[in-house]
């Protein structure tokens, strides 16, 4: 999904070429995903000299946001505190992005 968000658009053979610079990987696999994420309603697809092109059928952030409040909610019961707590003390979250969160906290709460 990220490479297809990355082009716009994006065939079989322009997924599996940008994942052969990271990873080892077979074009079936590519082929069969993308036809799994079409199924599934992520991707949407149309013919252009005879090659599927697809197109990514929602925007990155509102699948990303979805993607986090799903696992917040099954994973914390809801709450996003333990999540962060966990990040802070494992030093996963450098502190620019604490900063940064801090940045977002104080302007909401100026809302």
């Amino acid at each position: 999904m990220k490479i297809v968000w990355q082009l716009g658009t994006a065939t079989v053979r322009e997924v599996y070429e940008e994942l052969l610079k990271s990873r080892k990987i077979a074009y079936t696999t590519v082929m069969t995903m993308m036809g799994i994420l079409e199924q599934k309603g992520r991707l949407t697809k149309t013919t252009r000299d005879r090659a599927y092109v697809y197109s990514p059928a929602e925007p990155q952030g509102l699948v990303v946001g979805n993607m986090v409040h799903d696992f917040v909610k099954r994973v914390f019961d809801g709450s996003a505190k333990p999540l962060l707590v966990h990040l802070a003390e494992k030093k996963k979250i450098s502190q620019k992005e604490l900063d940064e969160i801090s940045d977002l906290l104080k302007k909401r709460r100026r809302k």
